[in-house]
């Protein structure tokens, strides 16, 4: 059985900023949360430029590393017995 799977396209400006809709399908989320994360001050750095929120490629790059957990680190220390 043969699956396919779909990228998704996202839209980047020459400068390397993207419009919420397309930062969303970039980092894997919904542009709601993206808008959360922005009201709790959590989410990727972004401007605003005439009402719009914009977030730029090498802000969301960063942010996303920024996130990495090392395997080591998030697992149980195991037990001897």
């Amino acid at each position: 059985m043969k699956v396919e799977t779909e990228t998704p396209r996202v839209f980047i400006h020459p400068d390397g900023r993207m419009n919420r809709k397309n930062t969303a399908l970039y980092v894997g989320c919904s542009p709601k949360t993206l808008a959360d994360w922005a009201t709790k001050g959590i989410g990727p750095r972004y401007v605003m430029v005439g009402g719009r929120a914009f977030y730029f490629r090498h802000d969301l790059d960063a942010w996303i590393g920024s996130k990495s957990i090392s395997a080591s680190s998030s697992r149980p220390e195991l037990q001897s017995t």
